[in-house]
């Protein structure tokens, strides 16, 4: 039963922030967190600060304003006082640029009483370089910052 619950969490949790709502998301956060997402780019990175985190996703919906994600499997292991749930997904998105790119990828979230405490996300990390190489060739200066970290 625990485990069904945790599904339908990160279902809904996905959701949002393919309806550009990050705000789910960031109160899933236990205070002391880790968001991590693969590469060096400008999503790349590591934070372990709500604020932080509050601006990647920012950042995230500048760059890709219409991002959405369709979710292939959802695993969930574990019982409340650690939980780890692992997401598979394809995400889809067409940039400042209109240009439809498709990506995939994985989310590994560590769960302790309900609370995330680190989310790593690990996508395509050459698919996603290609789409910010592009974008930074039209001009978009931010699809070439310093990731957000701290």
């Amino acid at each position: 039963m625990y485990h069904m619950i945790v599904k339908r969490k990160v279902r809904a949790l996905f959701e949002a922030v393919s309806r550009g709502d990050a705000g789910p998301v960031l109160r899933q956060f236990a205070p002391r967190l880790e968001h991590r997402l693969l590469g060096d780019s400008a999503l790349g990175g590591t934070r372990h600060t709500l604020a932080a985190t509050a601006r990647w996703y920012e950042r995230l919906y500048r760059l890709m304003p219409d991002i959405a994600f369709d979710l292939d499997t959802i695993e969930v292991a574990g019982g409340p006082w650690h939980t780890i749930v692992t997401a598979t997904w394809e995400e889809r998105n067409s940039g400042t640029d209109g240009v439809e790119t498709r990506n995939r990828g994985l989310h590994v979230l560590t769960l302790r009483w309900g609370k995330a405490t680190s989310l790593v996300i690990c996508p395509d990390t050459a698919g996603l370089v290609a789409t910010l190489d592009r974008l930074a060739a039209r001009g978009v200066a931010e699809a070439r910052a310093a990731p957000i970290s701290d």
